[in-house]
């Protein structure tokens, strides 16, 4: 898929990379460069280095400073992007949680705050929306955050999924036992990296035949079929060819392209739309792929829950 161009010094910025199927890789990859950059720091100390200032925690970030400051930092460790404006009462709850979360942290992950207003076309890149908008930047990676304005303990919980990308731990906690890699899922993870979908499709299938419920191997080939029907296709062209109609095809595969491009409550809302408006086979069709991308998601993500009741509703 063509990367969407993002505004100068924003080289790699895609918004259709906020589930990009190289992150099922990249996140496994990442927990061996984050031991690596930590260890090679720990090296400095040793060898009698001055010691280092204290870890960055918060900073506001620019059109001209996004490639520095978000994408190559996020290289070694998750940065958050809060979109904001000082017009926007949520934002002003929202703000300070991410603030005294990121200093309690202590650089486990660094909070990146983009004022919209100074800089648009940082948030028309990002396709935000609405604001307060949260997103991640991993090993130059966008993951899908959350819109609006969470309570803490929501909060809380989202950046400990962000600070267990890289492996640290939480404020608080101690390091996590070491995980033992599989070789057969790194090699299919590698093959994802070098964007090599036909090898990755074999490793996982080959994991497949002998661990039929393997969650990973399940998601990853689920994820490579998802990017196979989607390739080459644009989104706005199928957007429009899905509105002149009820076509079960054409709005599935315009719900596709949505949860590629992070848009995730859109992808839910049209296929549960499309069951609300459909009978018979065309009915179930849509049903029936809604499920597979809930399932893709996940059902730790919120709105997947949320999207399982409503389709409960539209069915019964």
């Amino acid at each position: 898929m063509t990367a969407t161009p993002g505004p100068p010094g924003t080289t790699g910025f895609n918004p259709y990379g906020a589930i990009d199927l190289a992150a099922l890789a990249q996140q496994r990859q990442a927990r061996e460069k984050a031991e690596a950059a930590r260890a090679k720091r720990s090296a400095g100390d040793v060898s009698g280095a001055a010691s280092p200032a204290a870890p960055v925690s918060v900073i506001d970030v620019s059109e001209a400073t996004f490639q520095t400051d978000v994408l190559e930092r996020s290289m070694t460790v998750p940065v958050v992007i809060d979109f904001w404006a000082e017009w926007c009462g949520p934002c002003k709850q929202l703000s300070p949680v991410l603030e005294r979360c990121a200093e309690q942290d202590g650089g486990a992950w660094v909070l990146a705050k983009v004022d919209v207003d100074a800089n648009p076309q940082l948030s028309a890149a990002a396709q935000v929306q609405s604001i307060p908008t949260t997103l991640v930047v991993w090993q130059g990676q966008v993951i899908p955050g959350f819109t609006g304005a969470l309570p803490e303990a929501q909060v809380r919980d989202f950046l400990d999924q962000v600070v267990a990308l890289s492996g640290a731990a939480p404020a608080g906690e101690g390091e996590a036992s070491e995980v033992e890699e599989d070789p057969a899922l790194l090699a299919a993870d590698d093959a994802l990296a070098r964007d090599d979908l036909d090898a990755a499709e074999t490793a996982y299938r080959e994991i497949l035949n002998g661990q039929p419920d393997h969650p990973e191997a399940r998601q990853g080939l689920a994820s490579l079929t998802l990017l196979r029907r989607t390739e080459g296709v644009d989104l706005d062209a199928a957007r429009a060819a899905a509105e002149a109609s009820d076509d079960v095809a054409a709005h599935t595969v315009v719900a596709d392209l949505e949860l590629l491009a992070g848009d995730v409550d859109a992808c839910f809302e049209r296929l549960i739309a499309l069951v609300q408006r459909t009978t018979d086979d065309d009915r179930e069709a849509a049903k029936q792929h809604l499920l597979e991308l809930l399932d893709l998601v996940g059902n730790d993500d919120p709105r997947v829950l949320e999207a399982r009741r409503r389709l409960a509703n539209a069915l019964f």
